[in-house]
This record gives C-alpha cells, structure tokens and sequence, in this order.
C-alpha cells in the first residue's frame, strides 16, 4: 500500500472515530436536556391554573351596600342654596331604612326628616352593574316624583364615590357623592358641586347614619 493510501485510510478512521465519539455525547446528553424541558412543562399547568384562577377571582362588588342594610337614625345637613356663595345650611333629623333588592345587587332607601326647612321624602334606588362593577346611585324628592340623574362610581378601600353631570341653574356642573367612615353602625354621606369641572368642590349636603340595632335584626 502506497503511503498516500495510509494516510488516506488514518485519516478516515479518525474522522469515524469524531463521529461516534459526537454520537455518544448527544445521546448521553439528551436526559440532561429533556429532564429540564419536562419540569417546565409540568410547571406550566399550575402557572396556568393559577393565572386563570385570579382571573376567574376578579373583584365582585355586589354586595358593597350590605353594610347599610337596616334602619338607621340620620342627622342630615343641607345647604340651601350651593354654589352662590350661601352658607345657610338647615339640619334634619329623621329616619333611613335600607332593603336589599336582587339579592344585595339593588337597594331600595327611604328617608323621612324634619328640620326648622320643613319635611323631607328622599327614596334612592341603587342598581350594580356587574360588567363595569359599578353602582349607580338614582335619586328622587318626593315633591318632584321623578328619578335625578344617577351618580355612578365604586367603592376602594372602604370608601365609596360617586360621580355624573348635572345642570344647576342652567350651568353645567359636576355632582359628587362620597360615602366614608363606614362602620358596623356608622356612616357618613358627603355631596359636594363643582362649576370649574373639578378643580374646586363646596360641600353642600352631608348625612351622618347611626344604626337602630333593635331594627337590625329584622332588616335581615
């Protein structure tokens, strides 16, 4: 054999040797390689599960108002003429009683007050929108027998508000409702207008709610 071919048949032989010594090395490493891959997937499945059950646990806010279920003794205070530079307020005292509607999706209230003004009928009708999550807060005097425009707004972190557009003496204004210092026995309700689109709000009408615990009871 000639010297050339030798060196032709070495070189092949090693080349053959790379190969299965390349081999042996994938095969080897494949469990390596796999063993992470199925952790993951077998990770995934709760990832999912978990991601989908927050989802599924998304807010609900229902039940917001069952708080206020019940009759309640209510101090109410009242500007008589916002917005104009008045600070003559009246006060009221009088009763408010809370019923659920729809299984707490809706509430229906009744205040009845007397006050050096006069007597006063209120009736509210809060409805829950279960797609916004939010409650609309619709308001009727009973010397005008028609709905008001609805406040709409949530409750965070305890504390509710209330938000829409109305027209006071022919000028735009905004009206917001806040609801706070809620207690098992306790509420506070605060309206307040704005005529600068919000830069600036007077606080015109607020209610201070003291349960009746005697009442309670049959509220429920």
């Amino acid at each position: 054999m000639s010297p050339e071919k030798r060196t032709e048949r070495r070189r092949l032989s090693n080349r053959r040797a790379q190969v299965c010594a390349w081999v042996c090395c994938l095969l080897c490493s494949l469990p390596v390689v796999l063993q992470p891959l199925h952790g993951f997937a077998q990770q995934n499945p709760g990832l999912s599960g978990s991601v989908a059950q927050d989802s599924s646990a998304e807010w609900n806010g229902e039940h917001d108002f069952d708080f206020e279920i019940g009759t309640w003794r209510t101090h109410l205070r009242r500007l008589l003429h916002p917005l104009t530079g008045s600070t003559r307020w009246v006060e009221y005292e009088g009763t408010t009683v809370v019923r659920r509607v729809w299984n707490g999706r809706a509430n229906l209230i009744e205040l009845k007050a007397d006050g050096p003004a006069g007597h006063f009928e209120g009736l509210s009708l809060r409805l829950y929108n279960p797609e916004s999550h939010q409650w609309s807060l619709n308001f009727a005097n009973a010397n005008g027998g028609g709905l008001s425009q609805p406040t709409i707004g949530e409750f965070k972190n305890g504390r509710g508000e209330f938000l829409d557009q109305e027209t006071l003496n022919g000028r735009a204004i905004l009206v917001r409702l806040v609801i706070s210092d809620i207690t098992a026995d306790s509420c506070r309700f605060e309206q307040a207008f704005s005529d600068d689109g919000g830069k600036t709000w007077e606080v015109n009408w607020t209610a201070t709610d003291t349960r009746v615990k005697d009442e309670s009871a049959k509220a429920h």
